[in-house]
């Protein structure tokens, strides 16, 4: 709603004055058949759209700066040493993000010196004695063809201060980290400390995260390809289910607390029944459990096509919480823990089954991005590459109503983004599915 953070700030901070024209040749006003320099009064709305009743008098609307390429920028390309890191778990279009700012710094900008940390963060520190690799066009001309991340990942890493010192050594003026939010977190403490040492580096994220759940902005890059993925492998799963006696496909996607995934391939795809993910609870047992709706549709179909989230069901299945390197919560395995409770519920039951359980998830995850995305991707890398030799930091790049903007790092990390089990999306999803609404014996609180 658009009252929803309304007291957060969305302005970006910069280094400081920018007194260097840019060497990209641009229109400063439209006419001149070119493409223009953006300005800085030039802002994107985060609302389209208003309750007229529920709106408070004289509020102000919520807005983020354009993203894009500035008339004067504030680093001089040649004395610019720039490094790239990528951080988490890998998603497709990691390598279409590296080959676009090295290309965009390259070749719009001049700048020569670009480094890629290897093995994210833990690239920073000498114990590890992991390569800086040095890029340019030559190098990463190729890589958006494969899958992974070219320089490497990790989570975790450890102290900042030490982050920076690695820095300070390398004479980095400019960081692009690519992950998500547990990334973007360490990014912003690196920009606190260099902000500490009065050093003038500027940090820029680009948000990374295939669950889809970075708050604000529009998608995660990634996202579309996982989704096409995962939707070819549900259509196997309705393949083999549909050519068994009471066939059962169970297909476990990504989705860690938010079931975007799952949900969104149910829409792609028309083959799933039911889909369960972290947002919307469910009981297994009792009469209008989960199990005994299959068993209803096995009867009344003689198949059945079931997608779940890796998040669901967590805190029925966890006895202990703990988390990885990157302070995610280990989760437990709930596509076997389901496949093993729908084999026994049969089995009691005396009825015939045939159950195919298929995990995609490293398989979609360390795929090369799509058309979609790898578009996607290359924008986004253009657009760091402006935000960064402009003089911003602590500032993430994404894409905001269609619009690519500038969004304070700490903005867009603060809350994840779910799916609303009273929203658009989910109501679409109960309607390609036809499952009941509610899976539960006693109501939801």
């Amino acid at each position: 709603m658009a009252t929803e953070g309304a007291a957060r700030d969305y302005s970006v901070e910069r280094l400081g004055e920018r007194n260097i024209r840019s060497p990209i040749s641009m229109a400063p006003a439209q006419g001149a058949g070119i493409a223009n320099y953006v300005t800085d009064d030039e802002f994107i709305l985060i609302d389209t759209w208003v309750n007229s009743k529920k709106k408070t008098p004289g509020e102000k609307p919520r807005m983020l700066e354009r993203a894009g390429p500035r008339e004067m920028v504030y680093f001089n390309p040649a004395h610019v040493h720039a490094g790239i890191v990528s951080c988490g778990g890998l998603c497709p279009g990691i390598n279409d993000v590296i080959r676009a700012i090295v290309r965009c710094l390259w070749y719009r900008y001049g700048v020569r010196r670009i480094s890629g940390i290897s093995y994210g963060y833990k690239g920073f520190l000498p114990e590890f004695q992991f390569p800086v690799k040095p890029l340019d066009p030559d190098i990463v001309d190729d890589i958006h063809k494969l899958g992974g991340t070219f320089l490497g990942s990790a989570r975790g890493g450890g102290d900042t201060a030490r982050f920076v010192d690695a820095m300070e050594r390398l004479n980095l003026n400019m960081l692009f980290t690519i992950g998500g939010d547990g990334t973007q977190r360490g990014a912003l403490a690196i920009a606190e400390e260099i902000e500490k040492r009065r050093l003038k580096i500027a940090v820029i994220g680009i948000p990374k995260t295939v669950d889809n759940d970075f708050s604000i902005i529009d998608r995660s890059f990634g996202f579309y390809t996982a989704v096409e993925k995962a939707t070819e492998v549900l259509a196997a799963a309705h393949m083999e289910a549909d050519s068994a006696i009471n066939g059962i496909g169970l297909v476990k996607v990504m989705g860690r607390e938010s079931g975007f995934i799952a949900a969104c391939t149910a829409l792609a795809s028309h083959e799933a029944n039911f889909v369960l993910i972290p947002e919307v609870p469910f009981d297994l047992d009792g009469p209008n459990g989960f199990l005994a709706s299959l068993e209803q549709r096995i009867q009344r179909r003689g198949h059945a096509v079931i997608i779940v989230a890796e998040g669901a069901m967590q805190d029925e299945l966890l006895s202990a919480r703990e988390t990885d390197a990157s302070g995610n919560l280990k989760l437990a395995d709930v596509g076997t823990h389901l496949r093993d409770r729908i084999n026994a519920y049969f089995a009691e039951k005396k009825i015939e089954i045939n159950l195919k359980y298929i995990d995609p998830s490293y398989v979609i995850r360390s795929s090369p991005a799509n058309p979609s995305d790898s578009i996607y991707c290359e924008r986004l890398g253009n657009a760091a590459a402006h935000a960064a030799m402009s003089g911003r930091t602590k500032t993430l790049i994404g894409l905001v109503n269609n619009k690519y903007v500038h969004l304070p790092i700490e903005a867009a990390i603060a809350e994840r983004r779910y799916v609303d089990p009273e929203g658009n999306l989910w109501r679409d999803t109960l309607d390609a599915t036809h499952q009941p609404v509610f899976m539960l014996n006693k109501p939801a609180r």
